[in-house]
């Protein structure tokens, strides 16, 4: 459970720096908090996109990987906080990434900072 904890916390604060660098990657809302909670609903959907959905492009796309010596992650990760926005509009949350480009950068500065937090943060059970 900590684990679980450990690794939204990890997404929100890797997507708030995505909003806060990259104009065309919004959070809007009313209030600080309601910025705040609906950070972390979609910090939750980009854990449960990466989860469910991630791992079965990864394995249908395995060829491009190895034809791009990894490179198409990037690719991968763009589509995955494409997702993430689209199901998040779908539910009437304020998170919209506007392009394909930006979603390419944004991907990029999650994955990036993620990692920073998850080796800052302790994530054992």
């Amino acid at each position: 459970m900590k684990n679980f904890v450990v690794k939204t916390i990890a997404n929100a604060g890797a997507l708030l720096v995505a909003v806060w660098l990259l104009d065309k990657i919004t959070l809007t809302g009313a209030s600080t908090g309601k910025k705040a909670v609906t950070l972390v609903v979609v910090a939750l959907i980009f854990g449960l996109v990466n989860f469910l959905v991630k791992p079965v492009v990864k394995v249908l796309t395995f060829p491009l990987y190895i034809l791009t010596l990894g490179l198409f992650t990037l690719v991968v990760n763009a589509l995955m906080l494409l997702l993430t926005s689209w199901v998040s509009g779908k539910i009437d949350l304020s998170f919209h990434v506007e392009g394909f480009w930006t979603a390419v950068l944004g991907g990029l500065i999650i994955s990036i900072v993620s990692w920073a937090l998850h080796v800052v943060l302790p994530d054992e059970d």
